[in-house]
C-alpha cells in the first residue's frame, strides 16, 4: 500500500493499526515518489553462541550402539 504525506499524517494511527495487524508494508511518497517505508516491528534476535555445554556433558561411549533387542522391535521381529 502506498500514501502520500499528507494522508500518512492524518491517518497515522490507522496506518500503524493497519501494519501492526496485517503486517504489510505501508510505502509513504512525496509527490508521488516512495521516501519512506512504514514497517512491522521485529526484534532484532541475538545469534546462538555454539559449544556452550563443553565440558559439562559427557556422551557415553556406547551412545550410538542400539541393543540387539530394541532393534528387532524397531524391525517388527518382537511384539
Amino acid at each position: 500500500m502506498a500514501v502520500s504525506i499528507y494522508e500518512a499524517k492524518t491517518h497515522l494511527s490507522r496506518l500503524i493499526a493497519q501494519v501492526e495487524e496485517t503486517g504489510e508494508e505501508v510505502i509513504i511518497r512525496r509527490h508521488n515518489v516512495p521516501v519512506a517505508k512504514l514497517v512491522p516491528f521485529r526484534p532484532v534476535v541475538a545469534p546462538r553462541v555454539l559449544g556452550g555445554w563443553e565440558g559439562k556433558v559427557v556422551i557415553a561411549d556406547d551412545f550410538d550402539d542400539l541393543p540387539e533387542e530394541l532393534r528387532a522391535a524397531f524391525a517388527g521381529e518382537q511384539p
